[in-house]
């Protein structure tokens, strides 16, 4: 792919490699049936995914936890021979040399999949081995993005991978419920400014998220005289208040155009059955496809907590615990590529809005997309499944998005 990946497009270009002559016959050197590239045998791939995905996905990594899982990845792409580092802020970070330059300079890629699971450190990791599906916690997403990168950087001398940008590799903290993409922000804040493009590499197969659906997200906390049950019955109890407020917030008109959502996620309070609360509180998160639709969303819900807290006696503070901006970046190339490079592993592609470490990319204006690498689903459930025999398409998916971009 010649020019910058957010540049307009008409078609998807033949990538840049390709036309240099590094691929006679004039294809990527990717197996259509994702086992690799033209040096790399199948079964080799299958065995180093496998191998990878138990060991990242059996290594816990709660959000705002995520030091253990972020010291095995750096051991691992430092053996892949990547002078691999931690930030300021957690997330692994490596530099990858381009295939080719031009006189222009190769194109940069900030290339991105998150090291966090929405797991507590009380859940049980452990993968269970089926013959087709292997199910755990977290083991999709987002382990099986991270194994299948990691794979991509042990291998990627090979023939037949070995066409891309230069690369800016991250494995990165908090892009889970309140950790509020806290190291994407922070890769866009460093290194933003030089960056062609940026991938979050996280999701199912043949997924392409194009536009960012943006968040508010509060703590709110009740307080009240409370007291006995019996002996101060009639007094305000921040359990009755927050219960009052999420009731209001049920009322509240939420638009389908552009879609937008709110939820009460997590509710706490109270000391005992026989005790009027004292304290209480609920998580709230609106989201929305529009910027000014959120920041109308955001206002009502507000006031109607306010307003609900005020009826019942109690008081409540409103903390706001993540912020994510909603939009899109002048990405169509990017797309293009990514739905080229599907279709060359025979992968049936989609786009769609979500949240994901590309948030901040495109709020700052960098051509962005989140890009999908296995075939598994029961995503944030105790449940989740994957098809490791996926992995190796995956592979081949992100070899050839890559090229494309080179």
């Amino acid at each position: 792919m010649t020019g910058k990946p957010g540049a307009q497009a008409t078609d998807a270009a033949p990538y840049a490699c390709a036309a240099s002559g590094a691929y006679a016959d004039g294809t990527s050197g990717v197996a259509a049936d994702g086992g690799g590239g033209a040096t790399a045998a199948p079964a080799a791939d299958a065995a180093a995914l496998r191998a990878l995905l138990l060991d990242i996905a059996q290594t816990p990594a709660p959000t705002g936890s995520e030091g253990e899982r972020a010291a095995l990845v750096l051991r691992l792409w430092r053996e892949a021979g990547l002078d691999a580092r931690l930030d300021a802020v957690g997330n692994v970070v490596a530099d990858v040399a381009a295939s080719s330059d031009t006189s222009a300079g190769p194109p940069t890629v900030i290339l991105a999949a998150h090291l966090d699971s929405v797991f507590g450190p009380d859940v049980d990791v452990s993968v269970t081995q089926g013959d087709e599906r292997w199910c755990g916690p977290g083991i999709g997403d987002n382990a099986a993005s991270l194994a299948v990168l990691t794979r991509y950087l042990q291998t990627r001398g090979l023939p037949g991978r070995a066409c891309r940008p230069r690369l800016v590799v991250a494995a990165t903290v908090g892009e889970e419920g309140l950790g509020d993409l806290r190291g994407a922000k922070h890769l866009v804040a460093e290194f933003g400014s030089g960056a062609d493009a940026f991938i979050a590499f996280d999701g199912g197969l043949g997924s392409i998220t194009d536009a960012a659906v943006g968040s508010a997200r509060y703590e709110a906390r009740f307080t009240a005289p409370g007291g006995h049950s019996w002996g101060d019955y009639g007094a305000a109890s921040a359990v009755h208040a927050a219960g009052e407020a999420i009731g209001a917030l049920r009322r509240v008109k939420v638009l389908n155009t552009p879609r937008s959502s709110l939820n009460v996620g997590q509710v706490w309070g109270g000391t005992s059955v026989n005790a009027i609360a004292e304290r209480a509180g609920f998580n709230l998160d609106l989201r929305s496809l529009d910027a000014a639709t959120l920041a109308e969303l955001e206002a009502v819900a507000l006031t109607a907590v306010r307003a609900a807290a005020r009826a019942a006696g109690a008081a409540v503070e409103l903390v706001q615990v993540g912020a994510r901006q909603a939009g899109r970046s002048d990405n169509e190339r990017l797309v293009l590529a990514a739905r080229a490079a599907y279709a060359e592993v025979g992968v049936a592609q989609r786009t769609a809005a979500a949240s994901t470490d590309a948030n901040p990319a495109m709020a700052a204006g960098i051509p962005a997309i989140a890009f999908g690498g296995y075939r598994g689903g029961n995503a944030h459930r105790l449940d989740e499944w994957l098809e490791p025999a996926s992995l190796g398409v995956g592979l081949a998916a992100l070899t050839g998005l890559l090229a494309r971009l080179a």
